[in-house]
């Protein structure tokens, strides 16, 4: 079996409101092989420039637009052609969207094997850790603290265990920060576990200040407070405090990860496999944050493409803590494009069983969304 085509298809929907929601637009990537098995994968970036990086002509041997790259491969040897992409694309793929580039082939190669053989994707790997895992209901804040109670004891009522609430209003100032958790609390009652995502807001002090007011409410974790490279910081946060301090969804590979880890000193590794360097990546920084005694748990707020990955992931590791799963009602992209609808029950995800990922494209709303 080779590699005859690699399609980066870029979707959007009419109306992109300015808040952080990435389940409004999307980067889905194709391979095709000549056998006739298709796979698909997802990139959660920089859409155009994640299609750049994969549609890109040749330049020289260490920038390489990855799409051709891998033509002519023989799609099971996902470790080389992983290794190959990351040498042929060292000037703009080592981080960032170059190496999210690489995420999406790299999670469409394993879709293909997994339906070669008539296997899921987590059975190739190892795994079997879990029928189901545990998920918590992602969401943004409400406008307001009132807005996010109410949404709290919406999600409590649909049965999740688990919520979490994230980025703006969060860091406009003390009182309202505080507010936000504590409507969050209330609404969600004492037996619901509450998940606070800051949203890259503060400095460390500032961060140390809003976890000690934060854990009156017992909060399971304290997500992203601070901007990715402030390593030294996430070390005197995680330090200085006995709540969770969670990151890593802005981390790009496993060497980044180490830094999070070793210096950082996080106590949740977050892994967005979409970004990350795919499934290939994403068993070797689960490896490391075990061996540090840490858990890991995705990242991700886009299409059930990327839930799909992620279970998979999970359930092929043995550090799972639990899986993030988007609870926002507005209808979005993540509705619309694949045939098959992922649902929570009783705040749990059931493990995919269907070949490869277990997830498809619905080709006539990826026709109505297609952009390029």
């Amino acid at each position: 079996m080779k590699i005859t085509r690699v399609e980066a298809i870029y979707l959007r929907q009419p109306e992109v409101k300015l808040q952080c929601d990435s389940g409004q637009d999307a980067l889905v990537v194709r391979v095709e092989t000549d056998a006739g098995i298709t796979g698909i994968g997802e990139v959660d970036s920089s859409p155009l420039a994640v299609k750049g990086a994969i549609d890109g002509p040749f330049s020289h041997t260490v920038a390489c637009g990855l799409g051709q790259l891998v033509l002519g491969e023989d799609p099971f040897e996902t470790e080389k052609i992983w290794y190959k992409m990351y040498r042929a694309n060292v000037y703009g793929g080592r981080r960032g969207a170059g190496l999210h580039a690489m995420s999406g082939i790299d999670i469409a190669l394993w879709d293909i094997k997994g339906k070669a053989l008539g296997l899921p994707v987590w059975k190739l790997l190892g795994g079997g850790f879990h029928k189901k895992v545990r998920c918590y209901a992602s969401s943004l804040f409400g406008p307001t603290p009132e807005k996010t109670g109410e949404l709290a004891r919406r999600y409590r009522d649909q049965g999740f265990t688990a919520v979490k609430f994230g980025w703006d209003p969060m860091g406009r100032d003390e009182r309202t920060d505080i507010a936000l958790v504590r409507e969050g609390r209330k609404g969600l009652g004492d037996a619901a576990d509450l998940l606070i995502d800051a949203g890259l807001v503060w400095d460390a002090k500032t961060a140390l200040q809003r976890a000690d007011a934060f854990s009156q409410y017992n909060i399971f974790w304290l997500e992203e407070p601070l901007r990715p490279d402030d390593y030294e910081g996430y070390r005197k946060l995680a330090e200085g405090t006995h709540v969770r301090i969670a990151a890593g969804e802005e981390e790009s590979n496993r060497l980044s990860f180490i830094e999070l880890m070793d210096r950082g000193r996080v106590d949740v590794v977050q892994v967005d496999l979409t970004r990350c360097g795919g499934f290939t990546e994403a068993m070797k920084i689960a490896a490391l944050a075990w061996d540090r005694g840490l858990p890991v748990a995705n990242h991700g707020f886009t299409t059930y493409i990327n839930v799909a990955a992620a279970l998979h992931w999970l359930n092929s590791i043995p550090n799972a803590l639990i899986c993030e799963f988007v609870a926002e009602e507005e209808t979005n992209l993540r509705e619309s494009i694949t045939r098959q609808k992922i649902r929570a029950k009783d705040g749990y995800l059931d493990m995919p069983e269907a070949p490869g990922l277990g997830i498809d494209l619905d080709e006539e709303a990826i026709q109505k969304y297609r952009v390029c």
